[in-house]
């Protein structure tokens, strides 16, 4: 990884981080991650996204895969599926940093246009290899215009659309270029998985998301679990509780609050299915995160 990468974005997050490690920047779908110590896990539905690991070393896993990477390494995901990440490689003398962008499936669909069709196979949706040069080389450029405010609006739009062609060109194209086909698999089921994220507090319709995935009842719940690794059912219950262990965490919620919050009726129910996500009830859960998050903070600091 060209030491070039690594400056620009240690001089913004060192600049612009806050209390949660994140460095948010004037490009949309762009932030910068700084940890100075190992954080505990996090849990998480992410959105398709591109993480390019400049110092450190991270650790993602989904259903039974767990990826442990690195400096000069990138993290891509290519559907929203559930993941439970960690930093395990960062301290004071050298921070973990980041770069992670969201990809985005206008662009994606843009360039599929320019570029002509070819095969696409989802494949896996989260897989880690080495970063590619001109990754490197397009997400230096990118990093360099936060110094540039004037030229940040002329040339930030076409250098992301840059980015997103070497995705497309590289060893994991396939996968990325499935995002950009709004009448395959994968596009038709974005547009549902929106609309869960968009009304998780609420019990879902299968008509209606099947509708607005323009599939049979069948063949949604085929394709939905193939994309997401969950039925619909499940991807709104792991919103619902990882929106609650976010608000009893950095809001101090109480368990009956966050369930209530969230949609749920019940709080013995709450806790049934927080306890089987997360390992633990949502009390010892808490307690045990935040002692974790004390512990790193002398370090963050």
């Amino acid at each position: 990884m060209d030491t070039t990468l690594l400056e620009a974005a240690r001089r913004y997050a060192d600049a612009h981080v806050d209390a949660d490690g994140v460095a948010r920047t004037p490009i949309p779908g762009l932030v910068i991650l700084r940890e100075t110590a190992p954080t505990p896990l996090q849990y998480a539905i992410s959105k398709p996204l591109v993480a390019l690991v400049l110092q450190g070393g991270k650790r993602v896993s989904t259903g039974a895969r767990t990826f442990d990477f690195g400096a000069a390494e990138s993290l891509l995901i290519t559907a929203d599926v559930p993941t439970v990440s960690q930093i395990t490689i960062a301290s004071l003398d050298k921070p973990y940093y980041s770069i992670v962008v969201e990809l985005d499936p206008v662009v994606i669909s843009a360039l599929i246009d320019d570029i002509g069709t070819a095969p696409f196979m989802a494949g896996m949706p989260v897989r880690v290899d080495p970063t590619e040069a001109e990754v490197g080389d397009t997400a230096t450029r990118l990093l360099r215009l936060l110094d540039r405010p004037a030229a940040l609006p002329v040339l930030r739009d076409q250098l992301i659309r840059e980015l997103h062609y070497w995705l497309l060109c590289g060893q994991h194209g396939g996968a990325v270029r499935a995002l950009g086909v709004n009448d395959g698999h994968a596009g038709r089921i974005a547009r549902a998985v929106e609309m869960i994220r968009s009304n998780f507090r609420t019990p879902l319709r299968m008509e209606q998301l099947a509708d607005a995935a323009g599939m049979s009842m069948s063949a949604f719940h085929v394709h939905f679990r193939s994309a997401t690794s969950l039925s619909p059912l499940q991807f709104q219950k792991q919103l619902r509780l990882i929106e609650a262990r976010r608000t009893m965490l950095a809001d101090g919620a109480t368990i009956a609050n966050a369930a209530f919050a969230v949609g749920y009726e019940s709080v013995q129910q709450f806790t049934r299915e927080y306890s089987r996500v997360f390992g633990q009830p949502p009390g010892r859960d808490i307690r045990t995160a935040r002692i974790a998050s004390r512990a790193a903070l002398p370090a963050r600091r």
